[in-house]
């Protein structure tokens, strides 16, 4: 959501971990850090392995739910904690298509690393490092495209916070570029044509947040182009396919009620002005926001450890990968494996963060029995396996409405509810679950404003 890859290690290893500048990443590589300048290229000591008296190291790759989750929960009076990742704060997901169109500030969403866990702020054998790594590239969490030519050039993805700026800043330039005089009718149509591809959760709700940006602020500052500006969601099955089909139904017209354009439809290929559907029909854009889920990275396709179906790295019914000794898996980059008898996991921000609650546990159980070091677990009871409960689903569909399903899954029955008492509780729902009290304020605060004020349209 996230949100949203994370391998943990726990480390005493004999191998030095090599860290190095280079051109354009930094990059770590999964031993302890040490120095060597043999190539000419000067460098810097990193840490050295961890010694007998001192406390078993856990590194975490990734800063997404999972991580988040796991360094959060683990027990920093028996590990020192290391974090790897090119960024150094955790992505609410769930708001980020709030923060587009104004409705939210940047920083509402985005929870500081030393905020999560402080040991990494203050503890002296606790550091964050903010790099690239050669044993897993954290981030090159690559957005799924199938394939499709043109999408990574010309389509925004919508997992990050700058993702987010991104879009932000291209859709308020092509309103003002699109108020210039002089331009046709033909390219202002073209320059306000705001595309989503994919109609999960995280589209259907940037498609509600856009389409209420339009109505109650654009229609208002743009006096000019309000009738040229309007939304297109292009999904090749059904929207919200895993909600109940009464759900969906209702979301469908309450988008269409909102002015959204639904699409049914298979994208061929994408150009810097245009998509093409496999059935020949031509959509130009001004504005292509792709939100079709995500799929695991090239990186991870060549690792040399078993895969799950669907080419995540393969765990077993604790996280754990097989092939490799004490080293765990969690997040969009894993999923069961086929001789678990366990179906893979969907990448959802609730499965990840569920997964670091579960692993940081298991850690703590492990480091009080004295199997924090290399191979130290190796004979060890883990207990009761991982097993994940769905808590149920919930989105907004704009116009103060959305819906909460509470079934555990699609065939099972439960609570399923739509309009604007959902609303209140995913406003509720997920105010609550923002990770910091500071957040938390921030995200309230926002919300009053925009709801007095309307959204804030300066483009910086």
């Amino acid at each position: 959501m996230t949100w949203f890859r994370n391998l943990v290690q726990l480390s005493s290893i004999k191998e030095p971990i090599r860290k190095r500048i280079a051109t354009p990443n930094l990059l770590t590589s999964l031993s302890h850090f040490s120095s060597d300048t043999s190539n000419g290229v000067s460098e810097f000591s990193g840490l050295e392995p961890t010694k007998p008296d001192q406390k078993p190291r856990v590194v975490v790759l990734g800063s997404g739910w999972a991580g988040c989750r796991l360094m959060k929960s683990i027990n920093t009076k028996i590990y020192d904690v290391v974090c790897v990742s090119p960024r150094n704060h955790m992505v609410f997901t769930p708001l980020l298509a709030s923060t587009c169109v104004g409705t939210l500030e940047f920083r509402s969403v985005a929870e500081p690393i030393g905020r999560i866990q402080p040991a990494i702020s203050r503890a002296p054998g606790s550091y964050f490092y903010l790099a690239n790594c050669t044993g897993l590239d954290a981030n090159n969490h690559v957005a799924s495209t199938f394939g499709i030519h043109g999408v990574a050039e010309n389509a925004i993805f919508l997992r990050e916070v700058y993702h987010a700026q991104e879009i932000r800043r291209k859709l308020l330039l092509n309103l003002m570029l699109s108020d210039l005089p002089g331009i046709s009718e033909e390219e202002k149509r073209r320059l306000l044509h705001c595309v989503v591809v994919g109609g999960g959760p995280t589209g259907v709700e940037f498609s509600g947040e856009l389409s209420d940006f339009i109505i109650r602020d654009v229609r208002q500052r743009y006096a000019h182009v309000k009738d040229y500006i309007h939304v297109t969601l292009i999904e090749a099955n059904e929207i919200l396919s895993s909600f109940d089909d009464r759900l969906r139904q209702y979301a469908t017209k309450q988008l269409i009620k909102s002015g959204v354009r639904l699409v049914h439809g298979m994208v061929k290929d994408v150009q810097p002005q245009k998509i093409l559907l496999t059935d020949g029909t031509e959509v130009p854009y001004g504005l292509l926001v792709w939100s079709t889920g995500v799929g695991p990275s090239s990186f991870v396709k060549s690792l040399d450890l078993p895969k799950s179906p669907g080419g995540r790295i393969g765990v077993d019914e604790w996280l754990r990968v097989p092939s490799v000794q004490d080293v765990f898996s969690v997040g969009d980059c894993s999923g069961f494996l086929e001789s678990t008898g366990k179906p893979v996991l969907p990448a959802l921000a609730q499965v990840a963060e569920r997964q670091g609650k579960y692993l940081a546990q298991l850690l703590n159980r492990i480091g009080k029995a004295g199997g924090g070091r290399e191979n130290g677990a190796k004979d060890m009871d883990f207990g009761e396996p991982f097993v994940y409960r769905h808590m149920g689903s919930m989105a907004s569909v704009g116009r103060h409405k959305a819906l909460v399903d509470l079934r555990q899954s699609k065939e099972a029955k439960g609570i399923s509810l739509a309009g604007f008492v959902s609303w209140f509780i995913w406003r509720s729902a997920y105010l609550t679950r923002v990770v910091s009290w500071r957040n938390r304020f921030y995200v309230a605060i926002n919300w009053l404003t925009t709801f007095v004020f309307g959204r804030d349209i300066s483009r910086i």
